[in-house]
């Protein structure tokens, strides 16, 4: 299942045996390998000066036995793209790039799973491999941490946002992406935004919403996770909802209460429990659970209801590996 014939995230499930694996962090990986992320783009960043490392990147979290890679475009934007002098062209060419090199990666990987066998804890298995392409919130366009906050002030309006988001939307869809992720989404008023949209017709794919909560409650705004996954659910085009960039003590309690409102799959794909600075830009060291405590609340997390988890900021290729050993005796094949 590649390319755009994906079309329903039950079918794909019933494929993987129940339960999939998403991938984890971008930025900080290709901070492990050496980028300087310090810019407005932030992950961005390397579609212009290191698309070889996203490749790089894309094909760990692969190997690590990731189900769903998702593009490096979360922060990547027409307007944060004009704003450093691109043309409206080379803006757009920039956003499928980040596409094209995900999809680049998983056939780089079947090639692999043709020539070789699973070798140093890399799993090489043909399987069923989606192609996420990744979209932020409006808040991570402004790269001042107000996805974390979800506060836009009362200028940004419904409209506004469907405007911001239009066209970055339409060419990511054509880019060869199975699905869209639309992640961090910080509050009601955005999510109404991206159903809309989806509801436009010109996005001819389907996407999941995720959301981000700092108190385990509400998302980060304030709004009520509930009716933010009721907007999620009236739109025939979202094919999951769930929970991203929070912590992962909060994951559970988000999932009970999500269960109550939604019958489309669960996702959720916490950070590693790290607080961000959002004016240093940069996560304080220590303040987060290693992986080993992050994978000991998977069990619970499928308990609860979820059926496709990953990782998001400060989680790598070993967590992933970790979440899919814990997977193996769930899958039903």
């Amino acid at each position: 299942m590649t390319g755009n014939s994906f079309c329903s995230m039950k079918d794909f499930l019933k494929q993987t045996g129940g339960y999939a694996v998403i991938d984890g962090g971008l930025a900080t990986e290709f901070e492990r390998h050496g980028a300087d992320l310090n810019d407005p783009l932030w992950s961005a960043k390397c579609l212009l000066t290191s698309p070889h490392l996203i490749h790089t990147v894309h094909l760990d979290y692969l190997e690590a036995g990731a189900d769903i890679i998702s593009s490096a475009s979360y922060q990547a934007t027409i307007q944060g793209f004009e704003a450093k002098g691109f043309s409206r062209e080379k803006s757009e060419s920039l956003l499928r790039k980040s596409v094209e090199i995900a999809c680049e990666a998983r056939n780089t990987y079947y090639d692999k799973c043709g020539t070789s066998s699973s070798m140093d804890d890399k799993i090489l298995k043909k399987r069923p491999i989606l192609v996420a392409a990744s979209v932020g919130s409006y808040g991570a366009y402004l790269a001042d941490g107000s996805e974390y906050s979800g506060v836009y002030g009362d200028s940004i309006t419904l409209e506004k946002l469907k405007d911001f988001h239009r066209r970055r939307l339409q060419v990511l869809a054509e880019s060869g992406a199975d699905l869209i992720a639309f992640e961090t989404i910080p509050n009601k008023i955005e999510a109404q935004a991206f159903a809309e949209l989806l509801d436009e017709g010109d996005v001819k794919i389907p996407g999941w919403f995720s959301f981000n909560s700092k108190d385990g409650v509400n998302v980060v705004s304030g709004d009520s996770i509930k009716e933010c996954i009721s907007i999620a659910e009236k739109c025939e085009k979202v094919v999951a909802v769930g929970i991203n960039c929070t912590p992962p003590r909060f994951i559970e309690g988000l999932v009970l209460e999500i269960e109550k409102v939604t019958s489309k799959p669960i996702l959720v794909y916490p950070n590693s429990g790290e607080s961000y600075d959002a004016d240093r830009k940069e996560w304080v060291e220590n303040t987060g659970v290693g992986d080993e405590d992050f994978v000991s609340y998977v069990e619970k997390w499928m308990d609860a209801g979820v059926s496709l988890l990953g990782g998001c900021c400060r989680t790598t290729p070993t967590t992933i590996r970790a979440i899919h050993k814990r997977l193996v005796n769930r899958r039903s094949h």
